[in-house]
């Protein structure tokens, strides 16, 4: 009984702690809590570093591409020759890395 009495007595004072607890908690962990956008944000300063990465790979294809479909380049032709197929002048030496 003595309990009871208490509880009723401090009502609004264990009321608005709960409430509070329910706050602080949410605010800091939750979908929407302060942990959770930092880790977003690590997520999305990961994804437009891999962003950079393939669009300098996509540019690097295209540029090897123009050189082979626009104007053939007769250079370039060569090296890729040279690299692939271990092809040279008769009196050159090649050398594998």
């Amino acid at each position: 009984m003595r309990f009871i009495e208490i509880i009723n007595r401090k009502k609004f004072t264990l009321i608005s702690i709960f409430l509070c607890l329910y706050v602080i908690l949410n605010l800091f962990d939750g979908e929407r809590g302060l942990i959770s956008y930092f880790e977003k944000q690590e997520i999305k300063k990961h994804l437009l570093q891999e962003k950079e990465l393939l669009a300098t790979r996509v540019d690097k294809l295209e540029k090897k591409n123009s050189l082979l479909t626009d104007i053939i380049d007769i250079d370039y032709l060569e090296t890729l020759y040279r690299k692939k197929f271990m092809m040279g002048k008769p009196s050159e030496k090649i050398y594998v890395k």
